[in-house]
C-alpha cells in the first residue's frame, strides 16, 4: 500500500511530550514516536535510563492533502498547552509527505502480545497468541490509529479496569474521553454488556467505533460524542482518563454517573496535580482514593458509599 502520508516532527521539552502526544492522538493521528523510541508502544521505558531534557516527536497523520489545516489545527493545540504549561516554548513543526510502506511496517517491531493484570491480554493483529479459556484478548493494530495501551496514563486505567473486573463481574461502564475506545473496549471484552463511551472529537468517536467493531464488541458499546450531562446514570464503574483539570470540572457530573458503591478511576493526572483533585474530590460522598503512579503521571481509584 502506497498511499501518502504525512509525518510532522514536533521538538517538545521532556515535560510536556505525554501532553502534546494525547494533543496529536486527539487529533487523529495514528501513531507516535519519539527519538526513534516508541511513545506508546509495548516495552516499557528503563526507569532507571538517563532522560534527556529534549525529545523530537514524529507523529503520522494520513490524507497528505490536509498539510495546511493540520499545521494550524497543531499550532492551536500548542498554543493552548500554554495555559496548561506556561513555560512551553514557541515550537516550530515540521512537515513531510511519506509513503505509508516507508514507516507502517516499522511498527511491528516496537510491539508485542502483553498481559495486564490477570485475564486481559493486549496483542498487535500480526502476532499469534494462545489464548486460555479465561483470557479476554484485544487485538489492535497500531495503524489504526489505536491507543496501544503503554501510554502510562492508558496502562494505568487499563491496570485498574482489570484489577476491578478481578474483584468482582461490572455490567455497565461509562469511558469518559475514550479516545481511541481502548478502555471501552477492554471493559466490554472482561464482561460488561452496556459500556458508554463518550468524547468530544468526532474523529475519536468514529476511531474508537471502528476499533470496537475490530475487536467483535461494538454490540455492547455505545459510541456518542453527547455532553456528560446528557448520559444517563447508574453506572458501576466510570473511567475518566483526561487531565487533571478536566477531572476536576467533570468531577459532579462523573459522580453523579456512578451507582451507589461504583467506582470511579480518574487518570491523565500528572503527579504534581495529584493533590489538586484529591482536594477537589473531598467535597463528595466517595471512599478512597487508593493512588497509583508510574513516571509522572497519577491514576486515582474511587468507590461511592451505598
Amino acid at each position: 500500500m502506497n498511499s501518502t502520508w504525512l509525518e510532522i516532527i514536533i521538538p517538545a521539552p521532556a515535560f510536556a511530550v505525554d501532553l502534546i502526544c494525547h494533543e496529536m492522538i486527539e487529533l487523529g493521528s495514528q501513531g507516535v514516536t519519539v527519538e526513534e523510541r516508541q511513545l506508546d508502544t509495548f516495552v516499557m521505558p528503563d526507569p532507571d535510563e538517563h532522560s534527556p531534557e529534549h525529545f523530537h516527536l514524529k507523529t503520522y497523520f494520513p490524507n497528505a492533502d490536509r498539510a495546511e489545516q493540520l499545521k494550524e489545527q497543531i499550532a492551536e493545540r500548542l498554543q493552548a498547552l500554554k495555559t496548561l504549561m506556561p513555560n512551553l516554548p514557541d515550537i516550530d513543526i515540521e512537515l513531510h509527505p511519506i509513503c505509508q510502506q516507508d514507516w507502517a511496517e516499522d511498527w511491528k517491531q516496537h510491539f508485542t502480545t502483553t498481559r495486564i493484570g490477570r485475564r486481559l491480554v493486549i496483542k498487535p493483529t500480526w502476532e499469534d497468541f494462545s489464548a486460555a479459556p479465561s483470557d479476554a484478548v484485544i487485538t489492535l493494530d497500531p495503524g489504526m490509529a489505536f491507543g496501544t495501551g503503554t501510554h502510562d496514563t492508558t496502562r494505568l486505567c487499563l491496570e485498574a479496569l482489570a484489577q476491578l473486573f478481578d474483584q468482582q463481574p461490572l455490567q455497565r461502564v461509562l469511558d469518559v474521553g475514550t479516545g481511541s475506545g481502548i478502555l471501552a473496549i477492554a471493559a466490554a471484552a472482561l464482561g460488561a454488556q452496556q459500556v458508554v463511551a463518550c468524547d468530544i472529537e468526532p474523529q475519536s468517536c468514529l476511531v474508537a467505533a471502528e476499533n470496537a467493531r475490530l475487536n467483535g464488541v461494538d454490540n455492547r458499546i455505545q459510541i456518542t460524542d453527547r455532553a456528560l450531562n446528557e448520559l444517563e446514570d447508574g453506572f458501576e464503574l466510570v473511567l475518566a482518563n483526561i487531565l487533571a483539570e478536566e477531572n476536576i470540572r467533570l468531577a459532579p457530573e462523573l459522580v453523579s454517573r456512578l451507582a451507589p458503591g461504583g467506582s470511579l478511576v480518574l487518570s491523565g493526572i500528572l503527579v504534581e496535580k495529584e493533590q489538586l483533585v484529591v482536594d477537589a474530590l473531598r467535597a463528595f460522598s466517595l471512599s478512597g482514593p487508593n493512588i497509583y503512579r508510574t513516571a509522572e503521571w497519577s491514576c486515582l481509584i474511587y468507590r461511592k458509599e451505598a
